[in-house]
C-alpha cells in the first residue's frame, strides 16, 4: 500500500487550519493508502497561535505531525522544509496549501495516477473564477513571459502537486536559496501527468500571498532559470547604439546643408533614453549579482526549531 505525506505549509493560518485538519483527515480514511500515511503542517513562522494548534492536533491524532520553522523563511522554502522532512518516510508527498482552496478530490486521482507510473502529477487549474480578472490576466501572462524566456512550466499550475520518493531524493541535491519549485521541479524530467483543479473560494481568513511576494516569486522565477533578460538589455543596447548613429548622421547632413538648427528637445530626448537605458540594465545586472550574492553565502533557507515526529 501506497504511504502518502501531505504537505501543508501554514503562516498565520489559526483561522482555517482545525477545518481543514478535519478534511484531510476524513479524505486519507476513505482512500487506500498506508495506515501510517500522514499530514505534516510547516509553519513558517506564523505570529499567530498556528504552532499550537498544529501540537494540540498532534497530541489528539498522530496522524498529524508538525514542522516549526524559526522564522517566516517563504512559500517555497516552507514547502521544501516539508518534501525533505517528507523525503525518507513517504513512497510520494502531495503539497496542498493548508486553506484547501485546491480541490483535495483530486489527490485520489494523484494516486491513480502515481500508481500507474508517474513520479510528477501536477494540480492543473481549470476553473479560476474565484480569482479576481487582474490575477487571472498577470497569470497567464506570466506563464507566456517565462515560455518566451525558454522556462520550462506547466500553465496554470501553482504548487499542488504530488511527488515520489525519487523526485524528493532528486530535490535534495538542490541546495540554491532562491527556490522556484514550479520551475525546478519540471526540469528534473521525471515522467508527468495532470489532474484537473477547480479553485474554490476561500473559507476564512485571507491570502498571505501579498502583491510584494508575488512580486519576488515571480523575480525569482525567471533569474533562476533564464538569462535573457540580460539578452534583451544586450540587444536593446545594440538598437540604441544604432539610433545614436542615424541621429549622427542626420546632424552631419543637417550641418552640411546648413540646416542645422538649436535641437534641445531631440538632445534632451538622448540622453534621456539612454540614461534610462543605462538605469535599467545596471538594475538587472544588479539582480542577478544580488542572486549570486545570496548564493555565495549559501546560508540555510530555513532553519527548524521544532518537530512532531
Amino acid at each position: 500500500m501506497i504511504k502518502l505525506g501531505i504537505i501543508c505549509p501554514c503562516y498565520n493560518e489559526e483561522e482555517v487550519i482545525y477545518e481543514s485538519a478535519s478534511k484531510l483527515e476524513s479524505l486519507i480514511k476513505s482512500m487506500d493508502v498506508s495506515h501510517d500515511s500522514f499530514v505534516v503542517f510547516v509553519n513558517d513562522g506564523s505570529a499567530d497561535h498556528t504552532w499550537d494548534i498544529i501540537t494540540e492536533l498532534h497530541n489528539k491524532n498522530p496522524l498529524f505531525r508538525g514542522v516549526n520553522l524559526v522564522f517566516n523563511s517563504g512559500h517555497q522554502n516552507a514547502i521544501m522544509a516539508g518534501m525533505m522532512y517528507a523525503k525518507d518516510k513517504v513512497d510520494c508527498a502531495i503539497s496542498i496549501d493548508v486553506d484547501l482552496q485546491d480541490d483535495i478530490n483530486c489527490i485520489p486521482r494523484m494516486i491513480e495516477k502515481f500508481k500507474a507510473g508517474n513520479d510528477v502529477v501536477y494540480g492543473v487549474k481549470v476553473d479560476r473564477s474565484s480569482d479576481s480578472v487582474a490575477k487571472r490576466s498577470t497569470a497567464n501572462g506570466y506563464y507566456r513571459l517565462q515560455r518566451l524566456m525558454g522556462i520550462d512550466v506547466v500553465d496554470n499550475h501553482a504548487d499542488f502537486r504530488l511527488v515520489s520518493n525519487k523526485v524528493l531524493n532528486s530535490l535534495a541535491a538542490f541546495k540554491e536559496s532562491h527556490l522556484y519549485l514550479r520551475g525546478i521541479i519540471p526540469s528534473l524530467g521525471f515522467k508527468s501527468d495532470i489532474v484537473e483543479d477547480r479553485i474554490s473560494e476561500r473559507r476564512a481568513g485571507r491570502s498571505k500571498y501579498s502583491r510584494k511576494k508575488m512580486f519576488k516569486l515571480a523575480t525569482d522565477g525567471i533569474t533562476s532559470f533564464s538569462s535573457v533578460p540580460l539578452k534583451i538589455v544586450f540587444w536593446i543596447g545594440v538598437v540604441s547604439l544604432i539610433v545614436a548613429l542615424i541621429n549622427a548622421i542626420d546632424v552631419i547632413v543637417a550641418l552640411c546643408n546648413g540646416t542645422a538648427a538649436p535641437g534641445w528637445s531631440q538632445l534632451m530626448l538622448s540622453v534621456w533614453f539612454v540614461g534610462g537605458m543605462i538605469l535599467i540594465a545596471i538594475g538587472l545586472l544588479g539582480t542577478y549579482i544580488g542572486r549570486i550574492y545570496g548564493e555565495v553565502k549559501n546560508r540555510p533557507r530555513y532553519i527548524i526549531s521544532d518537530k512532531l515526529d
